[in-house]
């Protein structure tokens, strides 16, 4: 599904914050075909991010200063970035596809669905699922999740949750953690579904972050309706 045209500066306002940036900043760059840059000394790590058409970098001024004359396709790429901060221990992190929805179509159960708002389900769900899978996810960071619960001797266990967190009261930054016996079943499907539903009954704009490498990630994102809006690439530092 395509984004609404306002939708987009919607995004970039909360970009803009996120970055710290002025409010205007992405639509003022996109006027100038200029890259926005803001320079941090104390930063922990350096961020490049491109949304529809203007971009911007965030890091020590010596990061900023390497950066000059290398081209946004070149800065979106990881091994960029791992280059112009190796001598300052530039690492990990890596290349991300950015994903926007203004509305979703709705997926529908088979049949009765429990979900629950709980964080013990949420916990329990990490506690089946591989530790990189967990810390890739971060449902611990995304404080409003949506957990499918499913019948199992007798008790309720988790299977899926869908989460998400606010940022700058303008997106909801999403998650979605599935136990690994109920992957490719569209269990996760669903519960990303229904965070996602929520998020924009709460006049939030969903957004979705999946590594570049990430297949199903993307696919997922695709499947759901929503719109590639952009890329973020990070490293590290120390």
């Amino acid at each position: 599904m395509s984004l609404d045209p306002g939708s987009a500066a919607i995004i970039q306002l909360a970009w803009a914050r996120r970055l710290g940036l002025d409010d205007g900043a992405f639509a003022t760059a996109l006027e100038t075909g200029e890259r926005l840059t803001r320079v941090d000394e104390a930063a922990r790590s350096v961020q490049f991010v491109r949304l529809f058409g203007s971009s911007a970098l965030v890091g020590p001024q010596w990061a900023l200063d390497a950066a000059v004359g290398i081209s946004d396709e070149e800065m979106a790429q990881h091994v960029t970035l791992l280059t112009i901060t190796r001598r300052h221990g530039g690492h990990g992190l890596g290349s991300a596809a950015l994903f926007f929805a203004d509305e979703l179509p709705l997926l529908q159960p088979s049949g009765e669905l429990t979900v629950s708002h709980g964080h013990p389900e949420a916990i329990e769900l990490e506690g089946l699922c591989p530790p990189d899978d967990v810390n890739e996810v971060g449902l611990s960071d995304l404080e409003n999740r949506y957990t499918i619960m499913h019948d199992e001797d007798g008790r309720k266990v988790p299977v899926a949750c869908g989460a998400y967190a606010e940022w700058e009261g303008i997106l909801a930054h999403m998650g979605v953690l599935v136990a690994p016996q109920w992957r490719r079943r569209g269990v996760g499907s669903l519960a990303a579904s229904i965070a996602a539903h929520e998020a924009l009954a709460s006049g939030l704009t969903p957004q979705w972050r999946a590594d570049v490498s990430n297949k199903g990630s993307l696919a997922t994102a695709r499947s759901l309706g929503f719109s590639t809006g952009g890329i973020q690439t990070s490293v590290l530092l120390g």
